[in-house]
């Protein structure tokens, strides 16, 4: 995804987006976050470096872990956030879809946050 926004800015922009995204989002103590889903509560876990741009993060929900490589990446005047997804072996190929589906929402309300961000 193309962000119109310096790689510094794009990377607290998306630490930060969580209560952005999800009305109910809550740090915890450990800097992981905890919010509702359609598919029940879901914890958030950055592990995270800011000289290298890495967002790397654990998503935790009741059906299914993820560990997900993430990278902001200069760009110019933009950034470039990619992201590597792999189905979690308990889901279905209909089920990754599905979330696949939702991932792109997702992003795509996260680009429009970090974009609007001052």
């Amino acid at each position: 995804m193309t962000v119109n926004r310096k790689t510094g800015d794009v990377f607290d922009a998306i630490l930060n987006s969580p209560p952005k995204m999800m009305p109910d989002a809550s740090q915890n103590e450990d800097g992981s976050w905890s919010f509702s889903t359609p598919r029940g509560n879901a914890s958030l876990k950055f592990m995270q470096n800011k000289t290298l741009g890495i967002l790397d993060h654990l998503y935790i929900d009741d059906e299914a872990s993820w560990n997900v490589p993430m990278k902001v990446i200069p760009s110019g005047e933009d950034s470039e956030v990619t992201i590597t997804l792999q189905k979690p072996e308990i889901l279905t190929d209909e089920q990754f879809d599905e979330r696949m589906k939702e991932i792109g929402i997702l992003f795509a309300e996260l680009k429009k946050i970090i974009e609007n961000t001052n």
